[in-house]
């Protein structure tokens, strides 16, 4: 039933390992220049129960670029075997280097969490997502083959060949980013192929926001069933937390990292159940451990133990980023509150743009949306009905009325890799 016994650990005992993981991650961390200095004269003995993290200080991602690139490296730089780093393109990057320990953990919490969603060995995964110093791909690809499945490295793009791939070798898994299984589900039927009949079961989405309209939307155009996954670099990349076959949130893997959420404005826990920002702490990294990272990411923890069994929190979807409101007119907007609204609307296709602009000295809101063909119709007084019904949604959800302008399907220019969902126009028109 389990890939790893841990995964049902009796909670006592499971606090017990998280704490004398805590102790020795701290006395590794103690290495590197960074903690060295950040942890002067803290003794691990005060660690005794995993509430006790709150003992240490924060880390920011600000002090992730500051110590670029070696300041956080607790052995030799001759230890390490691989490298990965930010996406962004500009200012100072945020580099993680793995052991081969490291990787080896990585590969195995990424092997159980594909375990716990279904996956197998007998089936074939085929990985779209790109490869590089962006984790996913590696991350996903090293735990398929430790699980033991035939993995296709395809990569990102070229749906052709992926659709070709996909029969050829009778796939049954599929890595694939949220925004572009809709473009694909849509780009499989204009090949000529009905989704009810390719060999796929499973998709493994992550790497963006979504909402859980949008993955209902990928299960139904797909006829596939699709389970969130979440992971970020700083703690390794996939396989951090992962949903099993019962859909009802995430389960992080308590036994690698010490999860909290905090009031964003406070750094105080906040109360079982309600969102705030996930704060993480490596407990397997020998290279590079990571004490209570502000991740930015806003969930909450889900009460209860899932039907599954399994007795590691779970957590549920990423609602947002605290770094990623918007304030318009007085109001704070997250970018899933939009995603959630248009995917709810039969007639939205696969993607929509937010733009902020600004008119004379006031800030609006634009929101393109692709509108399926059979409803982009040639009258108009239909398509302004639909546009207005598009605006008074959006305002019911935001408070806000933003201007909304329908677009044909696929013409909204989309970015490679993750999703682009909000543009800052602002002072640039």
């Amino acid at each position: 039933m389990y890939y790893d016994p841990v995964e049902a650990m009796d909670r006592v005992a499971l606090e017990q390992l998280q704490a004398e993981r805590l102790r020795e991650t701290i006395d590794i961390a103690r290495r590197s220049p960074f903690y060295a200095e950040r942890l002067k004269g803290f003794d691990p003995d005060e660690i005794r129960t995993p509430a006790d993290v709150v003992k240490l200080p924060f880390t920011t991602k600000d002090d992730l670029r500051s110590q670029y690139p070696h300041g956080l490296l607790a052995r030799p730089l001759d230890d390490f075997v691989r490298l990965h780093a930010s996406s962004g393109t500009t200012g100072t990057p945020v580099a993680i280097f793995y052991t081969q320990k490291d990787l080896d953990t990585w590969a195995d919490l990424m092997a159980r969490s594909m375990y716990c969603c279904g996956c197998r060995r007998s089936d074939v995964l085929q990985n779209t997502s790109g490869y590089g110093l962006f984790t996913g791909g590696l991350g996903i690809h090293y735990g398929s083959e430790r699980l033991g499945m035939l993995t296709i490295p395809a990569g990102a793009g070229n749906t052709r060949r992926q659709i070709k791939m996909i029969l050829d070798h009778q796939v049954t898994v599929l890595h694939i980013i949220p925004s572009f299984a809709l473009y694909f589900a849509q780009k499989v039927r204009e090949a000529g192929y009905a989704p009810e009949d390719m060999p796929w079961r499973i998709a493994l989405i992550g790497a963006e926001p979504h909402t859980e309209q949008a993955r209902a939307k990928i299960e139904e155009l797909m006829h596939i069933k699709a389970y969130n996954s979440y992971g970020l670099s700083e703690m390794n990349g996939p396989g951090v937390a992962f949903e099993c076959v019962h859909q009802q949130g995430m389960h992080l893997w308590e036994d690698a990292y010490i999860a909290e959420i905090i009031n964003p404005e406070t750094g105080e826990h906040v109360a079982e159940g309600e969102i705030g920002e996930l704060v993480m702490t490596t407990l397997r990294r020998e290279g590079m451990p990571i004490i209570r990272y502000r991740t930015r990411d806003l969930t909450r923890f889900i009460p209860g133990q899932c039907e599954c069994g399994r007795t590691h929190r779970r957590i549920d979807r990423i609602t947002g980023r605290a770094d990623d409101m918007m304030i318009l007119k007085g109001v704070n907007i997250y970018p899933m509150q939009i995603e959630q609204c248009l995917m709810a609307m039969p007639e939205v296709g696969q993607n929509y743009l937010i733009e902020l602009i600004r008119e004379g000295v006031s800030d609006q809101m634009r929101v393109k949306v692709e509108i399926k063909d059979e409803f982009f119709v040639e009258d108009m007084r239909a398509l302004q009905g639909l546009q207005k019904r598009i605006a008074k949604n959006l305002c019911s959800e935001i408070l806000v009325t933003p201007r909304v302008e329908l677009c044909q399907s696929e013409s909204i220019p989309k970015a490679d890799g993750k999703a682009v969902r909000v543009v800052d126009l602002r002072g640039k028109e």
